[in-house]
């Protein structure tokens, strides 16, 4: 897909791998329109690229509805959506103070899961109704999954679930939406340079990055919005989970 003139949605775009993402569409000719549960932080990376930011609850019904119907408005119907909202509390199944509360699970798995979910059939729904590009082509979808959904670490119960959920949706999705010509693809990262990892001391930061066999460093964000334009840019990728991680595989703890 050309991304010229594209209207294109970025959950999580106000910060990280979201907010690289949107800059790198949007340098490429795309709409773009800024969704974050951060309003602020959204209209903040959307008025350095001339988008749209708009605040969204990614689990919310109601507000997923909201931001595609603004993001409509103001630059026609999506044709690109790129998921990546998401949290990463962890917590122990059985910790100091006995189990994990349930609730804490049910929040990961709604953000992550869900909400990857909820804004995949809001962008389905409305792709499947526009004229086709080339080779019948009417949108992409990519969500964010984590190498956690394969080799999830001691305290990652709740992130790795989520993030196995969301490869295992890729390939029935990307399935029910081919005769509409939508496809639908998932990145797993590795160890990145988000806010979060931002907030851990520099010592760790680069003991983690040194755990990564090569490139030994930590990922940029920049590296996961490159893997995003080939994405959009290849046809024949499609239903399947790409892990960006300089071969990492994560040990227990």
């Amino acid at each position: 897909m050309k991304l010229e003139g594209m209207a294109a949605m970025v959950t999580g775009g106000g910060s990280g791998l979201g907010e690289a993402t949107a800059v790198a569409l949007a340098a490429g000719g795309a709409k773009v329109t800024v969704a974050d549960i951060n309003t602020a932080a959204a209209q903040a990376v959307a008025a350095r690229i001339g988008g749209l930011g708009v605040g969204c609850d990614v689990a919310d019904p109601t507000a997923g509805e909201a931001a595609f119907a603004a993001a409509r408005a103001a630059h026609g119907p999506a044709r690109i959506l790129v998921n990546c909202a998401g949290i990463g509390t962890a917590g122990r199944v059985v910790g100091r103070e006995g189990p994990m509360p349930l609730d804490a699970y049910s929040r990961v798995i709604r953000v992550n899961l869900i909400g990857t979910f909820n804004m995949t059939r809001l962008a389905a729904a409305e792709m499947s109704g526009l004229d086709p590009l080339e080779d019948g082509e009417r949108g992409v979808i990519v969500g964010t999954a984590s190498v956690a959904a394969y080799d999830g670490q001691i305290g990652q119960a709740a992130y790795a679930a989520s993030k196995a959920g969301v490869v295992g949706m890729t390939l029935p999705i990307a399935r029910e939406l081919a005769r509409f010509g939508v496809r639908v693809m998932t990145i797993a990262p590795g160890l990145f340079h988000t806010p979060m990892m931002g907030g851990l001391p520099e010592e760790v930061q680069k003991s983690l990055g040194d755990s990564v066999p090569f490139p030994q460093r930590l990922g940029q964000p920049a590296e996961y919005a490159a893997l995003v334009l080939h994405i959009l840019g290849n046809r024949m990728l499609n239903g399947e989970t790409i892990r960006l991680d300089g071969a990492l595989r994560m040990a227990p703890k």
